[in-house]
């Protein structure tokens, strides 16, 4: 990546199943993928086993870049280290309050238990105003005994956690600087370096969190990071951040709570490069993994950003971060009836260890991929993922009647029909989520599965939502990884302004705008990569005063040689107009126009690979068949073509029913649907009396 051509790159997402790696080589126009096992407690051991597949010499590598899943497991999980907070006097119960929201809304308990114990959050003599004034100056030696009290306690790292730091951060960053002397590790978090904005309860969730991620994380990124320059590597290692972006391994452990969605943010940027080079600008993607199935939105080519979003109840992150829907039917999650007769799927997982029945590796509980297999969708003697050489298909049947088929009086296919049946029915819905409920017809996009089971569920997804067309990439199954190479160098800035139109001080935000440009600008000229193209965004959260919710209000900005020329009031109020008048179809007369929160991005774009690296040279339909095999579709068998996908040359068409089958994933396509080959290698699957 440090230069724009002859660029050997490998990109690497780790799952709840599978570690996907994904090599390019554009230099010999040549595109390599693995997939191994994932290794659990340490993911690393399966993220340095995929690169070994490829190459034990990575001098000549130029980059590595890595989708994470390390820091989303430890939140969910409630593995991450044991830390303290430091918090101003009456405040050490916000993370415990929350916005007095409960697991349960209807139950009569709301029981949640903060990732810090109340023993250890400690409260100082501080505090600051909400208009920056300080009436209470920081007591520095109550601070140096809350840390030593924190440190005899067994924490690992600290959070300091005062009010109103966004709107003046002296008191706090006197007691981090304090820390910093006798803390005995880097693992100090400060609510006004990571999220200065106003709302106490997501400023102090977000913070606390990111302390809570830091030693794991940065210890998995630091052995990462040791064991790939003991193979010879010399460039840069970089991380995948939320925001779709990536990040220094130095800012990723910094900043762990930037990686929390790092890995289906990589797929989502893959999927949108990907579909709008095929000629797919709007698509909705589904990443079906081992353990969950993934669905987001891109509209015109762009992907929808959030700026908030709770990894679990009360973990709430707040940074930006593209908008994913995720439910827990992945290939490993668990069929299961309940006690009143009906069939479940999940949200358990049987993940890489012990993976579905047909693994044999000593589950007992049948998944949607023991369905597959069952119904001959997935052949039993080429398992994904080269570990196994055959799946028992007897044993995951006899788990399908045991766990589904007994209880509800139907038989080894009717059972294994209707696990998919409910996955599919589950997966529609989450679709449904992020089109048609915020207003996307899905007629007009294109459906892209990826992940190692995605492509089985094409027809499914296309017949229940209504969607016309899908579009599977050449390698689906590491598409999250492939993301990880396409990925922009991205950072994130906020910052509280709490000021009505009419009182805006231009100078300050000009002031602040030129602050996240500068230091923006100082990542990427610290990094070795070279960019095609530099890019600054700007945004202010605003609403009419008297309103809770606000809306995003894309401003106008000119920088020029480094330097920001930020719009006046009249501009700012104009572009507020707009953009609320599109999302609401009014204006409020006499309302008084209020900006809260400056948002800025910084960007290095990097150079695009060529995805005809990817596309098949010559080859014939003929030649691909590999021959025939029954495959269950509805209520009766049929026999299916079975060909090597990756073998298919460009513009073959293959009609249903038929199964392209390749190392990293098997492509489905059912009986009234068609297949093409485009130029990229993408497969491009229609219904039989479609021409789109």
């Amino acid at each position: 990546m440090t230069e724009t051509t002859g660029k050997r790159m490998i990109g690497v997402d780790v799952g709840g199943t599978f570690t996907d790696v994904f090599f390019l080589d554009e230099a010999a126009g040549e595109a390599r993928v693995a997939k191994v096992p994932t290794t659990r407690p340490d993911q690393s051991g399966g993220f340095l086993e995929g690169i070994r597949r490829e190459t034990d010499d990575l001098s000549g590598v130029s980059a590595v870049i890595h989708g994470t899943t390390a820091g989303t497991n430890a939140l969910l999980e409630r593995k991450g280290a044991r830390i303290g907070v430091i918090t101003t006097e009456g405040l050490r119960d916000v993370l415990e309050m929350r916005r007095r929201d409960r697991p349960r809304t209807w139950g009569l308990r709301g029981e949640f238990e903060p990732v810090v114990p109340r023993d250890l959050r400690l409260e100082v003599p501080e505090r600051t105003l909400a208009d920056g004034t300080i009436r209470t100056a920081v007591d520095l030696d109550a601070v140096r005994a809350a840390a030593e009290h924190l440190r005899a306690a067994g924490c690992e790292a600290v959070a300091v956690l005062f009010a109103n730091s966004y709107a003046n951060p002296e008191n706090e960053a006197k007691a981090v600087a304090a820390l910093r002397e006798t803390w005995p590790n880097p693992h100090v978090s400060c609510s006004s370096e990571i999220l200065p904005e106003i709302r106490e309860f997501e400023r102090f969730s977000t913070t606390a969190l990111n302390a809570y991620l830091q030693p794991e994380v940065s210890g998995y990124l630091n052995r990462l990071d040791g064991a790939l320059r003991e193979g010879g590597f010399g460039s840069e290692f970089m991380i995948v951040q939320s925001n779709g972006g990536v990040m220094g391994v130095e800012t990723a452990c910094q900043l762990p709570v930037r990686t929390a969605l790092s890995g289906p943010a990589a797929g989502v940027i893959a999927a949108g490069y990907i579909a709008g080079e095929a000629g797919f600008p709007d698509v909705i993607t589904g990443d079906m993994g081992g353990t969950s199935f993934d669905v987001s939105l891109i509209a015109d080519g762009h992907s929808m950003l959030a700026p908030q979003t709770s990894i679990d109840f009360g973990m709430v992150v707040r940074t930006p971060m593209i908008e994913i829907t995720t439910i827990g039917a992945g290939g490993g999650s668990i069929a299961w009836v309940d006690k009143g007769g009906l069939l479940n799927i999940g949200p358990e997982s049987a993940g890489s260890t012990p993976g579905p029945v047909a693994y044999g590796q000593g589950n007992d509980r049948p998944t949607v991929t023991d369905a597959n297999v069952v119904l001959g969708r997935i052949d039993p003697d080429n398992p994904i993922g080269g570990k196994l050489d055959r799946l028992d298909v007897d044993a995951a049947g006899r788990a399908i009647d045991i766990h589904v088929g007994d209880k509800l009086g139907l038989s080894t296919v009717q059972a294994a029909e209707a696990i998919l049946r409910v996955a599919n029915s589950r997966m529609a819905g989450a679709i449904r989520l992020v089109s048609i409920e915020r207003g996307f017809d899905p007629k007009r996009f294109a459906f892209m599965p990826f992940g190692g089971g995605g492509a089985l569920h094409t027809g499914a997804m296309l017949a229940e939502v209504g969607i016309g067309r899908a579009i599977v990439p050449r390698y689906p199954g590491v598409t999250s990884a492939i993301g990880c190479v396409i990925a922009d160098m991205r950072q994130d800035f906020v910052q509280t302004i709490n000021s009505t139109v009419d009182d805006l001080d231009t100078a300050a935000l000009t002031r602040f705008m030129q602050d996240h440009v500068n230091t923006g600008t100082a990542m990427l000229e610290g990094t070795e990569t070279r960019f095609e193209a530099r890019e600054t965004v700007f945004e202010l959260d605003m609403a009419y005063v008297g309103q809770t919710h606000t809306v995003s209000v894309p401003i106008p900005v000119e920088v020029r040689n480094g330097k920001v020329h930020a719009p006046n009031a009249k501009q700012v109020a104009e572009a507020f107009d707009d953009a609320y008048n599109t999302a609401y179809g009014r204006l409020l007369p006499n309302g008084t126009r209020r900006v809260m929160n400056l948002r800025s991005a910084v960007i290095g774009k990097h150079p695009k690979f060529d995805l005809t690296t990817l596309a098949p040279s010559g080859g014939s339909v003929e030649d691909a068949l590999k021959g025939s095999r029954r495959v269950h579709f509805g209520d009766d068998w049929h026999d299916t073509a079975i060909y090597d996908r990756l073998a298919l040359p460009v513009g073959a068409e293959v009609a249903g029913p038929a199964i392209l089958e390749q190392a990293d994933t098997t492509v489905l396509i059912e009986p009234d649907l068609t297949g093409r080959v485009d130029a990229f290698g993408n497969t491009i699957i229609t219904r039989k009396d479609s021409h789109g």
